[in-house]
């Protein structure tokens, strides 16, 4: 939890008790439900909620806007976000039944009143508009654009045009090759820590971009 302090000085009072909260709450589930792997347990504030909390060193969710954490799994990066973004809206999406239930109980224990979760399919989703979606270590880049392409409202209140924000690591030279107006953001810059020197968050507008049926 003080690495979350370093790195974000500036938390409120409630917000540094829900992120002291959340590893007491994720402990606790995990022996249940596998929501985390149990190999990077140790390095939970680092792996899990530093790199989420990454996005919010690049921008800033104005309150009001609607973002989608599709594939959320046990609820990353779609959790932390929503308690740094308190005024923020976040749809919390996976297919699988038992971790949206366990994401539910991490929910209510947090006092989270700015997100709500759905259990559906990405490319079965219906009546659903939003202004931005997060995703990490869900499919690759060309699925997730397809997936989501008439997903997102024509109007918002943001200067820069509404797309996704993906959370990666490694070489995405091949996965980036048809999003030439993508924009990477390395994490290293962010943390000095080893760990980040692979990890960067890739931002593609929704105009800007062409997607590509998989």
């Amino acid at each position: 939890m003080e690495l979350i302090k370093k790195y974000f000085p500036n938390l409120l009072e409630f917000q540094i008790k829900q992120f002291s909260f959340l590893k007491i709450l994720y402990e606790y589930w995990n022996n249940y439900v596998n929501l985390i792997s149990r190999k990077t347990f140790n390095h939970f504030y680092k792996q899990h909620v530093l790199f989420c909390l990454g996005l919010a060193k690049i921008f800033y969710f104005y309150p009001g806007s609607i973002v989608m954490d599709l594939g959320t799994g046990g609820g990353f990066p779609g959790i932390p976000l929503s308690i740094f973004f308190p005024n923020t809206k976040f749809i919390l999406v996976d297919s699988i039944y038992k971790k949206i239930c366990i994401v539910n109980k991490i929910i209510y224990n947090l006092h989270l009143y700015n997100v709500h979760t759905m259990c559906s399919r990405a490319e079965q989703l219906e009546n659903i508009k939003i202004d931005f979606v997060v995703s990490r270590a869900v499919a690759k880049i060309d699925k997730i654009q397809n997936w989501t392409k008439n997903k997102f409202r024509f109007k918002s209140n943001y200067n820069i045009q509404n797309g996704s924000f993906y959370f990666k690591g490694g070489d995405l030279t091949e996965e980036l090759k048809n999003y030439p107006h993508a924009i990477e953001y390395p994490l290293i810059n962010f943390f000095r820590d080893n760990y980040f020197c692979t990890k960067k968050i890739i931002w593609i507008s929704n105009i800007n971009n062409k997607t590509h049926e998989s």
